[in-house]
C-alpha cells in the first residue's frame, strides 16, 4: 500500500522567522506553516504574509509568544493576520520571572513521567530555537548570536536552579516538588489581560445594545471587547470560542432572547467561564428577565432598559467586580 503524500508539504523559511519550516496546507489567502522557531502550527492569513518577516525582532518575539499562548490556551493552530500582527506590536514584553516560568514550563511539557531528565544539548539547533520561541526570546536565530542564545537559556536555567524548581542530574535537569508546586500554582494565576470576552445573541435588533452600551462600557473601563463572531478565522468555532474565553480577563454574558429561545450560546460560554474561575457579569434586558432558566437565575443580573442604562450599570459592575 502507498504512503500517504501531503500534496501541500515542501520546506519553506519561515514567514516570520526567516528559518527552517514547513507548509503543511492552504487555501486561496492563508497557509499553514510549521516553524520550530515560531513554536509549532500557526496559520498566515491574507496580507498579514505580507509584512510579517518586515517586522523588527522585538515584534517577531512578542508575536510567537502570542502563539504560544494561543496553544496554551486550546488553539492548535492559531491565526496571524493583520489584527495579530498590531496587537503584537502594543504586547507588554514578558519580564524575566515570566519568561523563566515559560521555560519550566517548557520542561514540564517535555515530562514523559515525574522525576524524567531533561538533557539539554547546546548544539542542538532544533531544542535551542524552540526555547528560545517559548522564552520569547528577542535574539535573532542564526549562527552569529549562537552564543548569545545559549548563554540567555543557560541563564534562565540557572534562575530556576536558584529557585530549587529544577535539579541538575547527569548533565541534565529535572523539576522538582517544589517545581510542580509553582507549575499549580501557575495555573490558578490570574493572567494580566484586557480582553472581555462578549457572550450575547448576534442579531441586528441588539446593535445598539451592543455598540452604545456594552462596547463603550468595557472600554470606558480600561478593556477591550472580544466578540468571535468578529474575528477572523479558519478553524472550528467552538476551539476558537474556548481560546478566546482562556485568555480573557472577565466575560459580560447578556441573556436577552428573540421569539426563537435562549441563546444557548451564551449559556455554555458562560459556564465555561465559571469553570474556569473567570468573573463572569451576568445582564439581560429587563422584558426578557421571566425567560431565565432557573439555572443562571439566582445570580444577579443587570436588568437593564435600553442601551445606556446599560452601559452606565455595567461599567460600574465592571468597577466593583474585576479587580
Amino acid at each position: 500500500m502507498a504512503e500517504y503524500q501531503n500534496p501541500w508539504d515542501r520546506e519553506v523559511e519561515c514567514p516570520i522567522w526567516k528559518t527552517d519550516a514547513h507548509i503543511v496546507n492552504q487555501n486561496a489567502n492563508s497557509i499553514l506553516v510549521d516553524s520550530k522557531r515560531a513554536g509549532g502550527l500557526y496559520w498566515l492569513l491574507g496580507r498579514a504574509g505580507e509584512s510579517v518577516g518586515e517586522e523588527d525582532e522585538q515584534v517577531k518575539a512578542l508575536l510567537t509568544s502570542l502563539l504560544i499562548e494561543k496553544r496554551q490556551a486550546g488553539e492548535k493552530h492559531p491565526e496571524i493576520n493583520e489584527c495579530t500582527i498590531e496587537e503584537a506590536r502594543i504586547r507588554r514584553p514578558l519580564s524575566v520571572p515570566e519568561r523563566a516560568d515559560r521555560v519550566l514550563e517548557y520542561i514540564a511539557q517535555q515530562n514523559q513521567y515525574v522525576g524524567y531528565r531533561f538533557v539539554l544539548d547546546r548544539f542542538t539547533t532544533v531544542y535551542r530555537d524552540f526555547l528560545l520561541a517559548w522564552s520569547e526570546s528577542m535574539r535573532p536565530t542564526s549562527n552569529e548570536h549562537e552564543q548569545e542564545q545559549e548563554e540567555e537559556i543557560l541563564f534562565f536555567l540557572n534562575y530556576l536552579l536558584d529557585k530549587q524548581w529544577v535539579s541538575e542530574i547527569d548533565s541534565g535537569f529535572h523539576i522538582t516538588v517544589n517545581g510542580f508546586s509553582h507549575l499549580a500554582e501557575l495555573k490558578h494565576k490570574i493572567v494580566p489581560s484586557t480582553r472581555a470576552f462578549v457572550a450575547m445573541w448576534f442579531d441586528e435588533k441588539m446593535g445598539d445594545a451592543y455598540l452604545k452600551g456594552i462596547k463603550p462600557a468595557i472600554e470606558s473601563c480600561g478593556y477591550d471587547p472580544i466578540r468571535v463572531d468578529q474575528i477572523e478565522h479558519t478553524g472550528k468555532i467552538d476551539d476558537r470560542i474556548i481560546a478566546e474565553l482562556r485568555k480573557s480577563r472577565f466575560v459580560v454574558a447578556d441573556f436577552t432572547q428573540g421569539e426563537d429561545g435562549a441563546r444557548g450560546g451564551v449559556y455554555y460560554e458562560a459556564g465555561f467561564a465559571h469553570a474556569l474561575d473567570i468573573p463572569v457579569i451576568f445582564a439581560c434586558r429587563k422584558d426578557c428577565m421571566k425567560h431565565l432558566h432557573f439555572d443562571t437565575r439566582q445570580f444577579v443580573h443587570i436588568d437593564w432598559k435600553d442601551p445606556e442604562d446599560l452601559r452606565g450599570r455595567l461599567s460600574q459592575r465592571i468597577n466593583a467586580v474585576v479587580i
